[in-house]
């Protein structure tokens, strides 16, 4: 039996019927099987801007295939819009959000399925997270990538290319005119940012998870094929109802560790390593991904170059053959025996997938031939981080690779980038930026326009910087981020003083402040614990229960 059978069969149940016949239901809508629309369009995110199209075309899918579409509205913020400033603190909790408001709709409806719409960095695993602790058949269908903007700097632009701009700007390296002109053509549609950020990312590994239909992750906003993968996706979804295929059918172990090995293999965005933690934990599942990730890293190579490490984008990623294409090529690596939501395994999907437009090399190789050797995101422990810090090699120079280098402190992301743009920060400083975990910040907060100055300032190939907050996908350079355990726990990060010397050493995944384990131990007496910058409100809430970065900065409710 269905589970909306319960409330919408029999005499006894009119009181449902006649609810949903007030909003225009018929009596045979109702005889159908009820499919949730976890929907996330906004007119604030960009990425989520069509999914109004989208929707109807999900709807078109999945009543001709003989369901009863009912969509509802899921929040979803802009992780651009929040950058730099107080909106940021609420960013990754608002993940927690969207999954707890998805499972409370689909448990008062009692849908007997759900379609999640969403394109962007906590939406995505949020909405994941969701389906992993629902069990009930689901796709994610993201809204697709936006198309990259004017060339500037090498490179076709877009958002985060105004922030690199900025710093140029104060460096006096452009002119006011050249920096003016990327606010109105670094943006050409709408769409998920168009290099390979944490929204690409996760829309990727849904893919890789089998969440996604294949394509149905890149495909990009403003093309045809977006609405056609839309209505593929309402269809499908009718199928895993009646086949009996739920969300942990697909999340296991095994299709988590495909996901880690692809996120390794493109060089994804770090926070990947914190989402696929999280929904990991809510499909209870006993595998630890950041294990997994430090194993891993060592032996997978990077297939796939995408901006920000390299010029290309996610719409040349797509036309390259996208996720299909790198899983095809590294599928000896992969457990291909995993089921899918297309209803067919990882190997059957590679096997009969249509590929529309010719490999290109320059942004796929093999695995014979691949970028390099090693994965594209990395685990560092050490004395500075001795629970995990998590940095994406595959994204910067190898001469960074390893990088001793002189403290500077700032206890704020705001303190950061302003002594930055000041030009206080110089080279071989290794910028530290603390108090910014999931309970300090609170909300880890990203270091994104501190890293795009040190780029624009020309220091991207002669400084460092660390940090108990996480990282935008977008950046690049010699960066460490969620740093457990964080200061506001007394992580030794907390007690580091300006002119210490750290060292970062990526091929020994390690990260020492170079201090006397003595000088170390006496410092930490010192510490004291800092007063939540939150008291009340959902962050008051949050500063309490958010678990580490090593633990997926979930909220941890044994806190309580």
């Amino acid at each position: 039996m269905h589970r909306s059978e319960k409330i919408l069969r029999g005499i006894d149940n009119q009181y449902y019927r006649a609810t949903y016949k007030s909003m225009g239901f018929t009596t045979e809508d109702l005889k159908r099987p009820i499919i949730g629309i976890a929907n996330a369009w906004s007119e604030c995110v960009p990425g989520h801007f069509n999914l109004r199209q989208v929707a109807q075309r999900v709807k078109d899918g999945i009543y001709r295939a003989g369901g009863t579409p009912v969509e509802f509205g899921v929040i979803g913020g802009c992780d651009g819009m929040a950058q730099g400033h107080d909106g940021m603190h609420y960013i990754l909790p608002s993940r927690e959000i969207i999954a707890n408001s998805v499972e409370s709709m689909a448990q008062i409806n009692l849908f007997d399925a759900i379609v999640l719409l969403g394109s962007c960095d906590k939406i995505v695993p949020g909405l994941l997270m969701a389906a992993a602790r629902l069990d009930i058949p689901c796709i994610l269908l993201p809204g697709g990538p936006m198309e990259g903007g004017i060339v500037f700097d090498g490179r076709q632009s877009d958002q985060t290319s105004s922030a690199e701009a900025y710093g140029m700007l104060s460096a006096n390296k452009i002119t006011e005119e050249e920096y003016k002109v990327l606010e109105e053509c670094s943006c050409p549609t709408c769409g998920s940012c168009s290099y390979l950020g944490t929204a690409n990312t996760m829309c990727s590994l849904s893919e890789a998870l089998g969440m996604t239909l294949p394509d149905g992750g890149i495909v990009p906003a403003s093309s045809a094929a977006r609405l056609a993968v839309a209505e593929e996706t309402g269809i499908k979804i009718m199928e895993l109802l009646e086949k009996g295929i739920t969300s942990r059918k697909i999340i296991t172990n095994e299709s988590i560790r495909n996901a880690i090995k692809v996120c390794l293999a493109m060089s994804g965005s770090t926070n990947a390593v914190m989402h696929l933690t999280a929904i990991a934990h809510e499909a209870e599942l006993d595998i630890d991904v950041l294990e997994e990730f430090g194993t891993l890293s060592k032996t997978t190579p990077q297939v796939a170059k995408i901006n920000p490490a390299s010029k290309y984008n996610m719409v040349d990623f797509y036309r390259a053959g996208g996720v299909v294409r790198l899983m095809s090529e590294m599928s000896s690596i992969l457990d291909t025996d995993q089921m899918t939501v297309s209803g067919k395994t990882v190997a059957e999907n590679i096997a009969g997938h249509r590929y529309l437009y010719p490999v290109d090399r320059r942004v796929i190789r093999t695995l014979d031939d691949p970028f390099g050797y090693t994965g594209g995101v990395a685990v560092l422990r050490g004395n500075l981080a001795p629970d995990t810090g998590i940095t994406k090699p595959g994204a910067f120079d190898k001469s960074l690779h390893h990088f001793v280098g002189e403290a500077i402190c700032f206890d704020s992301e705001e303190e950061a980038e302003e002594a930055i743009i000041a030009g206080k920060v110089r080279e071989g400083h290794v910028v530290v930026i603390r108090y910014e975990g999931p309970k300090g910040g609170p909300g880890m907060r990203e270091m994104f326009k501190a890293m795009k100055y040190l780029y624009g300032r020309g220091l991207a190939l002669t400084t460092a910087l660390i940090t108990d907050g996480r990282f935008s996908g977008t950046n690049n350079g010699c960066f460490v981020g969620h740093i457990s355990p964080e200061a506001a726990e007394g992580g030794p990060i907390a007690i580091v003083q300006d002119g210490d010397k750290i060292e970062i050493d990526v091929d020994n995944s390690s990260l020492n402040l170079l201090v006397s384990e003595e000088e170390i131990a006496e410092r930490l007496k010192r510490w004291k614990r800092p007063e939540p910058k939150f008291k009340k409100g959902y962050l008051g809430l949050y500063c309490k229960l958010a678990a580490s970065g090593a633990k997926g900065a979930i909220m941890d409710y044994s806190l309580l």
